[in-house]
């Protein structure tokens, strides 16, 4: 076995619980209380498929039921493709899994049951593997065999390999060159064919795969393509984080993603020539999302992050990484991972350190990184967050918003980032992915084009913060070095320019957005809050205008806007929220309904519309406990910007210039 030596071994069964065997058991119950079962042919196809496409939301996999599929908000039944070869994937990430946590528990118990089942398995993947046609469609990926897409195959090849490693010296020799050339080998070599010439997390995954079964089977040609060629494991690692450390898609999700790839090849490796761990990059991607926790708790549902992708649950990382750094920060974020669960898991005996050290919590802090484009402003005493979105274009898994915006108010969000669901289900590409459903601006309902924001600005002092950040469409679009599907009209932004500003006051938050729009084309600055509007009766009930992805819009009501308007929603469980729009030219409003995630309830959108060459809208959102907060003689001016702001019955005169971003209180 290459994974621990027989010393590592003694001690790791010295250190399992009762509890922790049992807890594996239950989790691979499923292959283990059922009759062995590998497709015969290439069915299988995506696990994304594998939700409901009207509420987002995963469907209920049972394993005597490969063609009856639950949703579980409705109990609707559903049937057919794409549910039934999702159902097969489903079978083959379990039976995957399953050689890895059994192998485990082999080692552990000596009991056969586990050493049998696990041979079963890879003996008959390696009866059908070589058979498999290659099969895919899967957008933005390469094809599979046992699954539709590379990726697929390498996460299931992995745990295989893992297995391997666990019982191969119970195996014959027979049974070893069967498993290692009809599986293994195969599957690497597969792998290495498919591999694109691109940055991406699924190149990573992908050369991990690689990289783990040539150091199990002894293939030096196997290692050196995972890690030393151009897209292997180094030169994602080199070139992949951008800034001050966030993984160039933008996703924090898919940074975490792609580095679980990396700790993969590293679990193996760290004794080798192989190892990455003295990479300055290993340990920065590892840290930088620590600072990126917001006010929930959670990581902000940035790009492509499906729902519960945003937790902070990661101690298949930290447990590794603490015991190879014993970096603190690290143990911050177990301590974290662990206020919701028992230190009682695989990652934490195999590779965690006896005793954690006492540490400090993580929580949400302010935080500026230019580079990576995310801006955190925090107040403690109220628990208040605005995160400003000013990335540069990250690709596949990016959301095409600039600029987009997230308000949180006493440790809840009031105008979410609503992340995504399952790519295989129309609300992905249908609804979530859009520039309508974030909070930000969307030319002629039209998604934005790949842009690279810029910060002219950031001034953080105690009693506030200021912000000036702008993007534009107005030369080349930005490119990057990974595949993309165009998904964007780039003829309706062209010219157009967003500059958004913000001052934050820790329990008021206003923005200030100026849109230069040459060509008159049709702009929607959006809001989208997580409550119900209030005094929607006032306005005129009309037939939604949306043609784009809030057509789907309901409860449709407009009114026009020439000056101020306050606005107010109900806020389930908590007080009310109050915002203030400021206007200098007649704007539409329309407001009404459209999904949250999952799409079980809506939210409350608020969208200005006009036609105007120049836009000028300020928005106060006002996040006290009870105060009376507004704007009034607001002047924007060529320099600067000059208003009152009135809480409860005291007036400030506020003055703010653009060529230094000061900000001045009398």
């Amino acid at each position: 076995m290459l994974q621990f030596t027989p010393k590592e071994m003694v001690k790791i069964r010295q250190k399992t619980s009762p509890a922790l065997i049992s807890q594996i058991i239950e989790e691979n119950k499923v292959i283990l209380n059922s009759e062995t079962l590998v497709p015969p042919d290439a069915r299988a196809t995506w696990n994304l498929y594998y939700f409901c496409p009207n509420h987002g939301v995963r469907l209920t996999w049972d394993r005597y039921k490969p063609t009856e599929h639950l949703c579980a908000v409705d109990g609707e039944i559903l049937t057919g493709e794409p549910y039934d070869g999702a159902w097969w994937r489903g079978l083959n990430g379990l039976n995957a899994k399953a050689c890895n946590d059994l192998g485990l528990l082999w080692q552990i118990t000596q009991q056969r049951t586990y050493l049998t089942k696990v041979k079963e398995i890879l003996l008959g993947y390696a009866e059908f593997y070589p058979g498999y046609e290659e099969h895919g469609g899967i957008p933005y990926n390469g094809p599979g065999k046992a699954n539709s897409q590379t990726l697929c195959e390498a996460n299931c090849n992995i745990d295989f390999a893992r297995g391997y490693d666990f019982i191969k010296d119970n195996l014959t020799a027979k049974q070893r060159e069967y498993i290692e050339q009809r599986l293994l080998r195969e599957g690497a070599e597969f792998l290495m064919q498919h591999r694109s010439d691109q940055l991406h997390n699924h190149e990573m995954k992908i050369s991990a795969t690689i990289g783990v079964i040539g150091l199990i089977i002894n293939e030096p040609r196997f290692i050196d393509f995972a890690v030393n060629t151009p897209y292997g494991l180094t030169y994602q690692l080199e070139h992949g984080m951008k800034g001050e450390g966030l993984w160039f898609e933008g996703s924090i999700h898919y940074h975490y993603y792609a580095l679980q790839a990396l700790l993969n090849f590293e679990k193996l490796a760290h004794k080798t020539q192989y190892s990455l761990k003295s990479h300055p990059n290993f340990h920065t991607m590892l840290a930088f999302p620590l600072k990126l926790l917001i006010n929930t708790g959670d990581f902000p549902r940035l790009n492509d992050c499906i729902a519960g992708q945003e937790k902070l649950n990661h101690h298949h990382l930290f447990e590794f990484a603490y015991n190879q750094f014993k970096d603190p920060l690290f143990a911050s974020a177990l301590k974290n991972i662990y206020l919701s669960k028992e230190r009682n898991n695989i990652e934490a005996l195999l590779y965690g350190v006896d005793t954690l050290p006492d540490a400090p919590l993580l929580s949400c802090q302010s935080f500026h990184a230019e580079q990576s484009g995310i801006t955190i402003m925090y107040q403690e005493s109220g628990d208040n967050m605005l995160l400003v979105k000013h990335s540069p274009y990250g690709g596949e898994h990016d959301h095409y918003d600039r600029l987009g915006l997230i308000l949180s108010r006493n440790g809840k969000e009031i105008l979410p980032d609503l992340g995504t669901t399952g790519y295989g289900a129309e609300l992905h590409y249908g609804y979530y992915k859009n520039t309508l459903t974030h909070n930000t601006l969307a030319v002629d309902q039209e998604n934005q084009p790949p842009a690279t924001p810029s910060v002219n600005h950031y001034n953080q002092q105690d009693n506030f913060t200021w912000l000036d950040v702008q993007t534009d469409w107005c030369g080349e679009q930005p490119e990057v070095d990974s595949h993309t599907i165009v998904q964007w009209d780039t003829d309706a932004y062209k010219d157009v320019r967003f500059r958004r500003q913000l001052l934050w006051l820790g329990d008021i938050a206003i923005e200030f957005n100026h849109v230069h729009n040459p060509h008159n084309k049709p702009l929607d600055l959006v809001w989208h809050i997580r409550g119900m509007h209030a005094g929607l009766d006032e306005d005129n009930q009309c037939v939604n205008p949306m043609t784009g992805p809030l057509a789907r819009m309901i409860g449709c009501h407009g009114r026009v806007i020439n000056d101020s308007l306050s606005l107010d929603y109900h806020i389930e469980n908590d007080s009310d929220f109050h915002q203030q729009m400021l206007v200098n030219q007649d704007v539409q409003l329309l407001r009404g309904y459209a999904p949250d995630n999952p799409a079980v309830r809506n939210l409350a959108y608020s969208i200005v519309r006009s036609e105007e060459k120049h836009l000028q809208v300020a928005v106060v959102h006002n996040l006290t406990s009870g105060s009376v907060v507004s704007v009034s003689n607001l002047a924007w001016l060529e320099t600067g910007l000059s208003f009152d702001l009135k809480r409860d019955q005291q007036v400030q005169h506020v003055d703010i210039s653009y060529d230094n971003g000061e900000v001045c209180f009398s």
